[in-house]
Formats: structure tokens, C-alpha cells, sequence
């Protein structure tokens, strides 16, 4: 088990921002805040499921070839080397809890296949 996280760890993004809210033996919990007319790279890993609970606002989910609106209250289940992605085209900020769980949690696991900020 390898977790790189620490609770308070947090990052600015093109898309918006993410922090880590709790940290456990096998789990980190980010709170993520996606900015109005942005998107998250559309990505895949190779050892984490993730858990998504939209908390705020309405959220366009992509998983695998599957695209739909997930508004508030929403749950999500990211299985390992799904892909997926989430978009905000709505005028307001989506804040979503994530949930990873696996064998290595850090930044390293994400393999990014589509990204309009240029960083594939």
C-alpha cells in the first residue's frame, strides 16, 4: 500500500482545485471543486477505484462511452482502468467528494487520455 497524501495537501488546477479532507490505511477523501465551463482530463487508473458523491451543483459524468447529468446527491463508482471524467457546464461551481481506494493513491496513477490543457 502505497499512499503519497497527507490531509491539508491541496493543489490549483486549469480546471479548478482539489484537498485532501481525511487520510486512512487504505483510503484519501478530496474535496473538489470544479470552476464553471471546465473539465478534468478524461483518464484512467491503473490502481484505485474512486467513490464520487456530487455535493454541489450539476455535474456532466463521462464513464467509458457512457455521458450523463449527475446533480446533487449523485453517486458514482470509478472502477480501476475505467474511464471517465467530469465536466461543469453549468454557471456555478460542482463540488464533488472523492473516495479513492487501492494499492497506490498519489498523483502518478492518472493516465491521462484527453485534456484540453495540453497535459497528455
Amino acid at each position: 500500500m502505497t499512499i503519497q497524501y497527507k490531509i491539508g495537501d491541496k493543489d490549483i488546477r486549469p480546471w479548478g482545485t482539489w484537498e485532501v479532507i481525511a487520510v486512512g490505511s487504505c483510503y484519501i477523501v478530496k474535496r473538489i471543486v470544479v470552476m464553471p465551463d471546465q473539465q478534468l482530463s478524461l483518464q484512467l487508473h491503473h490502481h484505485r477505484d474512486e467513490h464520487w458523491i456530487i455535493a454541489e451543483g450539476v455535474a456532466e459524468v463521462t464513464l467509458d462511452d457512457r455521458v450523463f447529468e449527475a446533480p446533487a446527491n449523485t453517486p458514482i463508482f470509478i472502477k480501476v482502468g475505467q474511464k471517465h471524467r467530469i465536466a461543469n457546464r453549468t454557471k456555478q461551481p460542482v463540488v464533488f467528494i472523492e473516495v479513492q481506494t487501492g494499492d497506490t493513491l498519489d498523483e502518478n496513477d492518472i493516465v491521462r487520455l484527453e485534456d484540453r490543457y495540453g497535459r497528455v
